[in-house]
């Protein structure tokens, strides 16, 4: 018995600390418990008959970044006087780091507790003992720094070849061969497969994940316990999915790492992803990948330009502005923000407003944006019309084969849903069926199998049933349709998100200005080829609206409305097609208020009498020749007329039919002779062989 046990330590009760760092440790590593655990017959013989035994800590680290239950009462009940002596079969089981080891060993020495372990006891009131352990505690905490180091190191060179395999991601497996291969399951195969392929086509996570969900396809996932599993899709598990550098073939470490920050008193981590050039490991090509590398770089390039930010557009949307994301300030160099005006918010209107906002700066320029859209939508059909007939045979064929993955995909879940249905039915028939427990049971699961193929057989058959009736069409149709390719770009059911996607595809962006004192929108294309174009556009004033009526109908009302009345000239708009500025027909009432707002002169015949206005008829019948003979003298150029609308009359002015002009028009007419034509001898005839002169 050391010496350093007194009476009064024995009259205290003893502590014994067990603890293991992991769960694995406390799972495989039985006898270094079994050993811990006896360091209770050391106790008892040094003479201790209460010994109480503190063991919460197993599967606990004691680095000092996890809460230990177990230690934090034994160092209670040590403050509080009631134990002589605390021991462990070594003292590193105590405490690895300096805070907490320094805060028990001061302890002790307050309320005179001893410290034992396998060898010797140890009293931290006498000063070689507390230097002893003092050291004993720097170097249990180096030893664990070391070896924790030594572990990184290795496990670090060893990612830096590739050779160290964590975790395969769904769709893949691990091999003795240190690589990655695909997982033989041929469904989930083409599950992922389809995924990279449909974000390619549709553009967007977002989007990619509304096709799955439209057609109610699932994706594999593989739970904690390896087991594999299919689940309805979600945003997040597409996006790890397409993130993944695994998937492109490659092999990546280090991709994220955790940092430590304390929250009341307590230490969280968090995990973050960092940058590419900062992973510990990228090596491409060190496996079979679901697409190739250059494939998935142009992914994830695609990716970063959905996000909106400074340089980058942001994905197309649903919304009606073409040019969202695209227009550039001129004058700052910011991009231009969208907003809706009116009373039903749906007036479209772009503006630069970040500077105002962030920094308290002037308003840069703001102008409508369906005069923009409209411009630059007669732009893009300008370039695309020469292949507007190919792309759209290849969107035809992309249809076609999207019906086709959806198809397929359906047929692997029913060959799935074939087989759990088929292995079901052979638990089934293994059992007893005296067993009801069990039979009933597996009867259950049975059925449910047997429901999942019938459910999946009616999907396909509702799939077929609703593209049944489409029919693909022919190159022909493409080219008729073609012809009119403005209309079908601006059918309300085409969809916006393409034509954005077809517009970015070409245009890199537009920079844009206003010349308030010219009236005009400047806007400088630069297209993504290198050509720059410069369109001037006139620019709405205050007042004007889409509801006015056009310039040329109210000119034209101001050309007729000196030969016609009110009623002539809404019949006369009507019957060319013409509308009102909100898109009615005309009848007499609404001349007449067009022709008041826009102060013209209402129809008075003395005032056509004396400033010689006529129409055609009664201009023909002052020069005496034919209506049709004017008409078609006045459109080579000879006589002089205005004519405002193509189906409406003429005007001509009196002095005008009396210049040298209209005289030589009618002396030319005078002068035309229609001659009788009658048989002369010397007029060829045809004469055909075996036939008579008679």
């Amino acid at each position: 018995m050391s010496d350093k046990i007194r009476p009064q330590h024995l009259a205290r009760k003893a502590i014994l600390y067990i603890r293991q760092s992991s769960a694995y440790q406390v799972a495989h590593n039985l006898e270094s418990q079994r050993l811990q655990y006896a360091m209770q017959d050391r106790l008892q013989q040094l003479g201790w008959r209460e010994i109480d035994v503190v063991d919460e800590d197993l599967g606990r680290s004691a680095a000092g970044m996890v809460t230990r239950a177990g230690f934090e009462r034994m160092v209670a009940e040590v403050c509080l006087g009631e134990v002589g002596a605390v021991a462990a079969r070594e003292v590193s089981r105590f405490a690895r780091n300096s805070r907490e080891w320094q805060q028990l060993v001061e302890v002790c020495r307050v309320v005179d507790t001893v410290l034992i372990d396998l060898d010797t006891a140890y009293s931290p009131r006498h000063s070689n003992d507390r230097l002893l352990l003092g050291l004993k505690g720097s170097l249990n905490e180096y030893e664990l720094d070391l070896l924790r180091q030594r572990s990184v190191e290795a496990r670090r060179a060893k990612a830096q070849r590739g050779e160290l395999l964590v975790a395969a991601a769904v769709g893949y497996l691990k091999t003795d061969a240190l690589h990655f291969e695909k997982d033989p399951d041929r469904r989930v195969q083409e599950a992922i497969a389809l995924v990279f392929r449909k974000c390619v086509e549709l553009g967007t996570v977002r989007q990619t994940l509304s096709w799955f969900l439209e057609h109610e396809l699932q994706l594999p996932v593989r739970l904690a316990s390896g087991e594999l599993v299919w689940r309805r899709p979600s945003y997040g598990m597409l996006y790890s999915i397409l993130r993944n550098p695994m998937y492109g073939g490659a092999y990546a470490y280090g991709k994220t790492e955790c940092t430590l920050r304390y929250e009341h008193g307590e230490p969280r981590t968090s995990r973050r992803r960092k940058p590419r050039e900062q992973w510990l490991a990228l090596i491409p090509g060190a496996h079979e990948g679901y697409v190739s590398w250059d494939e998935f770089e142009r992914i994830q390039q695609l990716m970063a330009e959905n996000v909106r930010g400074w340089g980058r557009t942001g994905a197309a949307s649903n919304g009606p502005a073409l040019l969202a994301g695209l227009l550039r300030c001129r004058r700052c160099g910011r991009k231009l923000t969208v907003g809706y005006t009116g009373n039903a918010h749906n007036v479209l209107r772009y503006a630069c407003h970040r500077g105002a906002l962030d920094n308290g700066e002037p308003r840069c320029i703001s102008f409508g944006g369906l005069l923009v859209d409209t411009a630059m939508t007669k732009e893009v059909l300008r370039v695309v019309q020469p292949a507007a007939v190919d792309a759209a045979v290849v969107a035809s064929e992309g249809a076609a084969r999207q019906r086709d993955e959806v198809l397929d995909a359906w047929k692997r879940d029913l060959e799935a849903a074939h087989y759990a249905a088929q292995r079901a039915q052979k638990q089934y028939d293994a059992t007893d069926p005296e067993n009801r427990l069990v039979a009933d049971e597996l009867e259950r699961r049975w059925n449910q199998a047997l429901q999942r193929v019938h459910e999946i057989e009616r999907r396909i058959d509702e799939h077929g049933q609703g593209w049944g009736q489409v029919t693909t069409p022919t190159r022909e149709a493409f080219e008729a349709l073609a012809a009119d390719l403005e209309a079908v770009w601006q059918d309300p059911h085409a969809d916006r998100r393409l034509r954005k996607r077809i517009v970015r595809t070409l245009i890199h962006e537009v920079v844009v200005d206003v010349d308030a004192q010219a009236g005009e929108i400047i806007l400088i294309i630069h297209w993504k080829g290198g050509v720059h174009t410069e369109l001037r556009l006139p620019r709405r004033r205050r007042g004007q609206n889409s509801s006015q009526t056009s310039k040329d109908v109210i000119e034209a009302v101001r050309v007729l409305a000196r030969i016609c009345s009110d009623d002539v000239l809404a019949i006369t708009l009507n019957r060319n097609g013409l509308v009102t500025g909100r898109g009615n027909r005309w009848t007499r009432e609404r001349v007449t208020a067009l022709r008041t707002h826009h102060e013209i002169p209402c129809y008075d015949r003395g005032r056509r009498e004396s400033e010689g206005l006529m129409n055609l008829t009664e201009a023909a019948h002052v020069l005496g020749i034919s209506a049709r003979t004017l008409r078609l003298a006045v459109e080579r150029g000879e006589i002089e007329a205005a004519h405002p609308l193509p189906d409406g009359p003429w005007v001509f002015n009196r002095c005008i039919l009396a210049t040298e002009a209209a005289a030589t028009l009618v002396a030319r007419v005078r002068r035309r002779t229609r001659e009788v034509a009658i048989p002369s001898a010397q007029q060829a005839t045809l004469g055909f062989p075996g036939l008579s002169d008679t």
